[in-house]
């Protein structure tokens, strides 16, 4: 939309005040728990009439809230405060950190040194046999893709994912899946281009699996650190060595540097 003069600038910030005014109050509603999960709103006209909105204003503050995931529109049924499950509304920090760049990306690592290895060091101490079988499926298959790269990190995700689950915790868990989402980007690209050594990933989470299944959380905590740490180390020499003429970063053997974790 293209302003022409004055006066419509100041119409334009009249309509974004009164459409922000109603998003605020229509968002506090749900945040304070008048309108609970589940709940249906009001339709349009009449939730406008006790907002003190235009319908045009409440339209576009509920299509505000669909992106927040606080709401969301049934066809033909009107519109319904979510779940508000932690899963759903933290869906936007997926979409944050598969938009770092550089060095932030390296910050979300900081991150996961802070969380994983708590989060594996619960999972150690709940672990059931059925999930521990589970994840043990995820490890067989990753070592049945080592050439084939989106399987692999398939079955890689789901391993870290499944020992976020099994910690119990749902917030976690939801931020945990968010934050991998740029390694596992980066990853898969490294293993396509034979930059990565899938076996020594491989290593990396059987240590995890055994602390895990010795039940034994320090092991845990050790051992899930150990892997993100090699993993930031193996993207840095990456990143580092892709600035300079002649390529990756290899070993002295002339094998790829890997970090290995996902």
């Amino acid at each position: 939309m293209f302003l022409t003069s004055s006066s419509d600038v100041i119409r334009e910030g009249w309509q974004l005040s009164i459409t922000d005014d109603a998003l605020a109050r229509l968002k506090d509603l749900i945040l304070s728990g008048q309108l609970e999960p589940g709940s249906q709103l009001p339709p349009e006209q009449e939730l406008a009439s006790q907002l003190g909105a235009s319908r045009s204003s409440m339209r576009e503050a509920v299509r505000a809230l669909t992106y927040m995931r606080l709401v969301e529109v049934r066809r033909g049924l009107g519109t319904f405060v979510t779940g508000l499950e932690p899963a759903l509304l933290l869906e936007g920090v997926r979409t944050a950190a598969q938009a770092a760049r550089d060095e932030s990306t390296f910050e979300i690592f900081e991150v996961r040194r802070i969380l994983e290895p708590a989060t594996a060091g619960i999972a150690a101490s709940r672990i059931t046999e059925a999930q521990l079988a589970e994840l043990g499926g995820h490890l067989d298959a990753m070592r049945k893709a080592t050439r084939n790269p989106a399987e692999f990190m398939r079955h890689d995700e789901a391993f870290h994912d499944r020992i976020a689950h099994v910690a119990g915790n749902s917030w976690l868990e939801a931020l945990l899946r968010g934050l991998a989402a740029p390694t596992i980007q980066v990853r898969t690209r490294r293993l396509q281009a034979g930059e990565q050594v899938p076996e020594l990933a491989i290593t990396q989470h059987e240590q995890i699996y055994d602390a895990l299944a010795r039940r034994d959380p320090a092991l845990a905590e050790a051992t899930s650190l150990l892997h993100i740490a090699a993993t930031a180390c193996g993207l840095r020499h990456q990143s580092s060595s892709s600035a300079e003429p002649g390529g990756s970063a290899r070993h002295a053997s002339g094998r790829p540097i890997d970090g290995g974790a996902q």
